[in-house]
């Protein structure tokens, strides 16, 4: 068994094709059926189930997949600190924000690193949690900041919960949501275009409790962006109403809802469980600590 083929099963589990992870490996495909087949001969037991055209691992394969990820992440863990020992620890710091975050924390970060560090690269990734978490796993970044409560809760993941961060709906100063006595109701602000970025489950259900099954979120929110940025210049010009952590948008007027919405982000630094922290990766915590402030 050999790391090579570990990172031959990976690459097919995760592109779930024959062609794509040979593609991708920058292999041909027979010589990648034989790479899967020889592991699962020494190994005597099958890793994927062939049903038709389609590969599905099976709970074997499920298993052995997540042990050869711990053991590719710590072959390129030890790779990778005998360069930043030849580097002195300098080098690239590469850091995948969520949307929220990001509006809050990306400049902050960019002017820290252009003062106080300028022989540092830095490299900052927005996207959806997903997304990001897929970087992080294959190493194109260091670390993430975002909702912890959007991230999949896995065994290669470590999380520090910093800062936890209050949601609120928002909307421009002299809209007339602002002017009903005793503040708005959820049915006042479903009349207007409610704007939010990709929500997490557990919001959804705070939301539904709330305020019943129409403040589901896939069924209130009719502008859904990744950019928070561009949501709340959207609420600022115009009537439409924005859901999102109250700091990002301190321009915006927030509403008092009856019931309260009363519900917060929880903003974590992710890493890999098995993986030594980037050098710099301090800057990015106490950053976080400063900047990331409730309004």
């Amino acid at each position: 068994m050999t790391l090579v083929q570990l990172r031959h099963l990976i690459a097919l589990a995760e592109t779930g094709s024959f062609s794509r992870a040979a593609q991708a490996q920058f292999l041909t495909q027979p010589a990648l059926s034989r790479s899967i087949r020889a592991l699962e001969d020494e190994l005597g037991m099958p890793l994927f189930d062939r049903v038709g055209r389609r590969i599905e691992l099976t709970a074997f394969g499920r298993a052995t997949l997540e042990r050869a990820r711990l053991l590719v992440s710590d072959a390129e863990e030890l790779q990778g600190s005998g360069r930043r020992s030849l580097d002195g620890g300098r080098g690239v710091l590469r850091i995948g924000m969520g949307s929220g975050p990001g509006a809050m924390l990306m400049t902050p970060l960019l002017m820290t690193i252009a003062l106080d560090h300028p022989q540092v690269h830095v490299e900052i990734a927005r996207g959806g949690t997903e997304l990001l978490v897929q970087s992080l796993r294959a190493r194109t970044l260091d670390a993430l900041v975002v909702d912890a409560r959007s991230l999949k809760p896995a065994p290669d993941l470590r999380t520090d919960l910093l800062v936890e961060m209050r949601g609120a709906f928002m909307v421009r100063r002299g809209h007339p949501l602002t002017k009903l006595r005793g503040g708005p109701t959820f049915a006042d602000v479903s009349r207007y275009p409610i704007a939010s970025t990709p929500l997490s489950d557990e919001v959804a259900r705070i939301l539904i409790a709330r305020y019943g099954p129409q403040a589901h979120p896939e069924q209130c929110v009719t502008l859904r962006c990744d950019e928070v940025a561009s949501l709340v210049e959207v609420a600022e010009y115009s009537d439409a109403v924005l859901l999102a952590i109250r700091a990002t948008a301190p321009m915006l007027q927030e509403l008092t809802l009856r019931p309260a919405l009363d519900a917060t982000a929880r903003l974590g630094l992710v890493t890999l469980a098995r993986r030594s922290e980037a050098p710099l990766l301090h800057i990015v915590r106490e950053l976080m600590r400063q900047r990331l402030l409730d309004a």
